[in-house]
């Protein structure tokens, strides 16, 4: 008896005694000889360099090969028709913005009264920087519009750098929105209901 049929009778009852039970779905267990005719000239180097180009040839990393189409992104987004259909909820947290009367989501600021607010604050950055040239801001800043003038004591200005812009305030730009709170922080803390009376 060779040992190449010692090796597979083993290997047969190997089988037959660990996976009695499990359907042949699988190759049966046997043993292949290898034969090396000098392919292998210089000995087998262990190490970190060896497992490392082991990993490198070997192993197919995580990357996607191909694009998705976009129908099986719309499918992803959307369902299909044919298993689930994925439908669109409409939203219930819109509201309407009191100043410009646009929509906008609750607890978000109204995009078109910011895109207001945001090219006026553009347009006065743009005339303080033409009048104080590139120098660093070192005071306060106050900006007065057409017809405007200063008010308060002369303290409350003196040492602050003035910009004047030659157009009239707009309605919706409040001036107090640019002014510092002029009430002392409360000492106390507690809050008593006034005219319930």
């Amino acid at each position: 008896m060779s040992l190449g049929r010692v090796f597979s009778f083993a290997a047969q009852i190997v089988e037959n005694t660990l996976f009695p039970h499990l359907s042949r779905h699988f190759p049966a267990l046997a043993v292949a000889t290898v034969e090396d005719n000098g392919i292998r000239k210089s000995p087998m180097k262990l190490g970190w360099e060896s497992l490392k180009n082991t990993l490198e040839d070997a192993i197919l990393w995580a990357v996607p090969k191909h694009r998705r189409t976009i129908e099986k992104r719309w499918k992803r987004k959307y369902g299909s028709p044919e298993y689930v259909q994925k439908i669109l909820v409409s939203k219930k947290n819109i509201k309407i913005c009191i100043t410009c009367g646009h929509h906008h989501e609750t607890g978000n600021l109204c995009p078109k009264c910011y895109e207001r607010v945001k090219g006026e604050t553009q347009a006065m950055q743009a005339e303080i920087q033409k009048e104080l040239g590139l120098n660093p801001i070192d005071k306060d800043v106050i900006v007065l519009y057409e017809g405007e003038k200063i008010e308060g004591p002369p303290e409350s200005w003196q040492g602050k750098r003035i910009v004047e812009l030659k157009r009239p305030r707009p309605a919706w730009f409040s001036r107090n929105l640019m002014e510092k709170t002029t009430q002392p922080p409360a000492t106390t803390k507690e809050v008593k209901p006034t005219d319930l009376g």
